[in-house]
């Protein structure tokens, strides 16, 4: 049976201008192309779960508008379930604006209808995390409905993988709550700086490092390095939301977390070959085999 996950987070559509280089402070420059994506985080991870093999449903919000309209009927494409996705007849659909060069890229997101994703959604979806293998959540959406997940999903006794991207405040008795924790290498320091006890004496907290791999910290201040294959890249937009699907499917479908790594690794550079955040995420068939 499919693995069971919970993806509650943010719904963007991705504005992709790439460009020869990256415009100084001020500056105006010419830009190459521009393409329209489906992105934000939790979507983003929604979609690499879904198309590694998870059975997955979404928590979050859209505007009525053209593109929310839109973004439901593409993520139902996916084999997604919606069915916990509000439209809010108020705010436009959040989107974010990026600018792809040389294989990097620099992110303004616009919140919009993903501001108003609530406690009260949240316990509303109560079933939907009771039922779950796993629930993933990120910080693209307001604090107290993060908090919310959270505490809901301990009551559940489900286990929660914490994305904190981008960094914002949250209590810190609700970080000692989430069962993994997968910040970057900038989003490690600035725990370590703000909440040195979250960083450093607990289990399972895995820093994703881009062409480096990843390292798996342990309370004891033992680190594990998982190295990832060489891949060809073309962008790296949405790379870190595809780690964060497939790690989320894998201990879902209960790997250990070592091996889970391997295979979000695997699924990661294989998603960096092609343009676009889901554009590039991989087909189950596609990395097994692939470094793991």
């Amino acid at each position: 049976m499919p693995a069971n996950i919970v993806v509650v987070g943010s719904i963007n559509m991705d504005l992709v201008t790439t460009a020869e280089r990256m415009p100084s402070r001020g500056e105006t420059i010419l830009g190459e192309g521009f393409h329209t994506y489906f992105g934000g985080k939790g979507a983003n991870q929604a979609v690499a779960a879904a198309r590694l093999g998870a059975r997955v449903s979404m928590i979050g919000a859209v505007g009525s508008d053209a593109f929310g309209t839109e973004y439901l009927e593409h993520l139902r494409t996916e084999g997604i379930n919606t069915e916990h996705v509000r439209m809010r007849p108020g705010p436009a659909t959040g989107v974010a604006t990026i600018i792809v060069s040389g294989g990097d890229n620099c992110i303004i997101v616009t919140p919009g209808a993903n501001a108003t994703v609530s406690p009260d959604d949240i316990e509303k979806s109560r079933s939907l995390l009771r039922e779950a293998d796993a629930v993933l959540v990120q910080l693209e959406i307001p604090g107290p409905a993060v908090e919310k997940v959270l505490q809901t999903a301990e009551e559940e006794q489900t286990p929660v993988i914490l994305n904190p991207a981008p960094m914002q405040p949250l209590s810190p008795v609700y970080w000692d709550k989430a069962a993994y924790l997968t910040p970057n290498e900038q989003e490690f320091e600035q725990l370590r700086s703000e909440y040195p006890a979250v960083a450093g004496s607990r289990e399972n907290v895995v820093v994703t490092k881009g062409a480096a791999g990843v390292s798996i910290l342990r309370a004891d201040g033992r680190e594990e390095v998982i190295p990832v294959r060489t891949a060809d890249v073309r962008d790296t937009t949405g790379a870190g939301d595809t780690f964060n699907g497939a790690l989320a499917t894998a201990v879902a479908e209960g790997m250990s977390l070592e091996d889970a790594c391997r295979f979000a690794n695997a699924a990661s550079a294989a998603s960096v070959e092609k343009e676009g955040a889901q554009n590039g995420m991989p087909v189950r068939s596609q990395i097994e085999g692939r470094g793991l």
